[in-house]
């Protein structure tokens, strides 16, 4: 299934050792800054408030953790002199009980056309609401690997 523009659903990307699920969530809300990828940005661009988003820790772990929303969308990203890097607001919406790990991930054919295992240091990237769906069933225990 082909990817549009104008999704609303996203996966953004983060090692737990910087920012973690955990810190999300005490947080409450985030600005999602620094991003320095142009592929990335212009997915930030897209982003709008109420689109869905899968939050994945790299690093180590590799797992899709949780749900999170977007509360804002995109505005001139305060850590860059640069006005046309950007930022989002970003809620927390749940954690999932049973995280997605990455292997799980490259074995389902129903989420072989992901960004992440196509441009694995993509940070933020666009999905299909099926591959949102999947993922979130995954992760939620109301789905299996195919």
């Amino acid at each position: 299934m082909k990817k549009t523009a104008k999704s609303h659903h996203w996966m953004v990307k983060q090692e737990p050792e910087t920012y973690s699920w955990e810190n999300f969530v005490d947080d409450g809300k985030t600005d999602w800054t620094g991003v320095r990828n142009y592929q990335a940005r212009n997915n930030l661009r897209e982003m709008q408030a109420g689109d869905s988003v899968l939050f994945y820790h790299s690093g180590k772990d590799k797992a899709v953790v949780g749900i999170a929303e977007v509360i804002r969308g995109a505005y001139p990203d305060p850590t860059a002199d640069d006005p046309r890097w950007v930022a989002i607001d970003l809620k927390p919406v749940r954690a999932f009980p049973k995280p997605v790990p990455l292997p799980s991930i490259r074995y389902d054919k129903r989420l072989s056309g992901l960004p992440l295992i196509r441009q694995s240091q993509l940070s933020v990237m666009p999905l299909t609401k099926d591959e949102f769906d999947v993922l979130v069933a995954m992760g939620t225990g109301k789905g299996r690997s195919r």
